[in-house]
């Protein structure tokens, strides 16, 4: 039956099932599925079959890299620690038993399982995991040396051995996911919900770059009714097992809005039960901060919230990480600062540092240093360039007139960033933390957003790996809020690794 004006009207749109081929769709937005009834039940388990079946290959085929991944980095690591580095030791024969070791470790932390669940597959989150299987490992290793090799495990090797396991498992399954991503099928997603968070998130999908599609969105208004079918009190599987199947997709994604707790917990469950993805968009948690401790009392569950600060204890892990890593950075990279400097000088007239004047920690001010990358006269040009800013609540221009030559290289590679080391040193910014403001974009900031300055503002940060010309201000000030209430030390490697990819991607800062 062709589709009539009426049917538009009301939201309704037929879409019959096509082939599995990778395909480009352009999304549909605000057009509700058709009549579930109407589809024939053969075709439609046939199609949600196929789907399903699709998706579970993806996962498998990266479940499989990752496992080679972890394989391959314990070899490397063996091969390194014991046969380089070892004075005439070598590996028992049995020590190949002690490989797949690492393989079982871990899928008993979820190393292997969590990747399904995601739409935004980061290695960069699993650095506390591995670190941790790096020193378990080690240990082990150390305990059974004399059943593992010939020789003995020195300090030395010991050290190669525990560095290497928790290094090449992160670059290999780098490596792996980012191949995984490039062979394999586009993750194929539909949204349920209101339109402005499918805006948003899709705006989100398209800067970041992810193999994912949107292929449209429902509004839970008109999908509902025909969910609860038959007057039936639940959400019907079979109806949502159909849904999946007209529409072809792996993952559903769904915002609460005009959803009950009840009807979205019933949608979950359905949904889990075909066998499809399910993502949640959060709600209140997602404004206090996800880190909670499940309290229960007498059967009754309970969940507690961290207070916004960190403890005495906290402040000072962290500014020994900034302490530690700042003096290893600057003696390592002193010739190449001095390089950049001459470099400056050579290209354009004007001092080598750049200096402004930021709002940093409780809101006391500073001046952060960077190279500078611009005419000596930027500040002056800058009215002049109101017109063409690009950022919301921010100043930034993609190509901005005003960089030079050597500038532009040193942005698109985050070099003019090192001097903030010295910053950091001086006690007035922090490796990772908010982001410093200029004076008169702080002083727009009102209300509890301005609690973000209870923390020292950072090098880099969450804003930053996400591309911070891209974040508008009022987002921003989200994720700051969200790192303070969520911070932890791991948070911070976590970071620091996603920055140094960033970095070698070559996606600027």
């Amino acid at each position: 039956m062709p589709d009539t004006a009426e049917q538009q009207r009301r939201g309704v749109l037929r879409r019959p099932y096509t082939s599995r081929a990778p395909r480009t769709v352009p999304p549909r937005v605000g057009l509700p599925l058709g009549p579930i009834a109407d589809a024939p039940a053969a075709a439609s388990a046939a199609a949600h079959a196929a789907v399903r079946s699709e998706a579970l290959a993806r996962d498998r085929r990266g479940r499989r890299a990752l496992m080679l991944a972890d394989l391959a980095a314990v070899t490397l690591a063996l091969l390194l620690s014991i046969v380089i580095l070892g004075d005439g030791d070598a590996l028992f024969p049995t020590s190949v038993l002690a490989i797949p070791l690492i393989v079982v470790a871990g899928k008993l932390v979820g190393l292997y399982d969590r990747d399904e669940l995601l739409i935004h597959k980061t290695t960069a989150d699993e650095a506390g995991s591995l670190f941790q299987l790096a020193t378990l490992y080690t240990l082990v290793f150390w305990l059974f040396s004399d059943t593992l090799l010939y020789g003995d495990l020195g300090k030395r090797q010991a050290l190669a051995l525990w560095t290497a396991l928790w290094v090449l498992p992160l670059l290999l399954r780098w490596v792996a996911r980012r191949w995984v991503g490039r062979t394999s099928t586009r993750e194929r997603c539909l949204f349920i919900g209101d339109a402005e968070t499918y805006a948003r998130l899709r705006e989100k999908l398209a800067t970041h770059g992810l193999p994912v599609d949107l292929v449209g969105r429902l509004s839970t208004r008109r999908l509902l009714p025909r969910l609860k079918r038959h007057g039936f009190a639940a959400v019907d599987e079979q109806a949502v097992a159909r849904l999946v199947g007209d529409w072809d997709v792996h993952r559903v994604i769904v915002s609460p809005t005009g959803l009950t707790a009840a009807t979205e917990l019933e949608f979950v469950r359905a949904a889990k039960s075909v066998g499809v993805s399910v993502t949640l968009v959060p709600g209140t948690l997602a404004v206090l901060g996800s880190p909670v401790d499940v309290d229960g009392v007498a059967g009754m569950m309970l969940l507690g919230t961290r207070r916004f600060s960190l403890n005495r204890s906290s402040l000072l892990v962290k500014r020994s990480l900034d302490l530690t890593v700042s003096v290893l950075v600057v003696a390592l990279l002193s010739p190449l600062m001095a390089i950049v400097a001459i470099a400056i000088k050579l290209d354009s007239p004007g001092p080598v540092l750049f200096r402004q004047t930021r709002v940093g920690r409780d809101g006391r001010r500073f001046r952060m240093l960077k190279f500078r990358t611009m005419v000596a006269d930027a500040e002056e040009l800058k009215a002049g360039l109101a017109s063409r800013n690009e950022a919301d609540g921010l100043f930034k221009i993609v190509d901005d007139p005003r960089i030079t030559r050597v500038g532009g290289v040193l942005r698109r590679t985050s070099i003019d960033e090192l001097p903030q080391l010295l910053n950091v040193l001086a006690g007035e910014m922090s490796l990772v933390g908010p982001r410093p403001l200029v004076c008169d974009e702080d002083d727009a900031i009102v209300g509890p957003e301005r609690k973000r300055l209870m923390l020292t503002p950072g090098i880099t940060g969450p804003w930053q790996v996400l591309g911070s010309s891209r974040v508008p201000l009022e987002e921003m000030l989200k994720i700051d809020y969200r790192y303070v209430t969520d911070w932890s030390l791991w948070l911070d490697l976590r970071i620091i690794i996603r920055t140094a990819e960033h970095m070698l991607m070559r996606r600027g800062m």
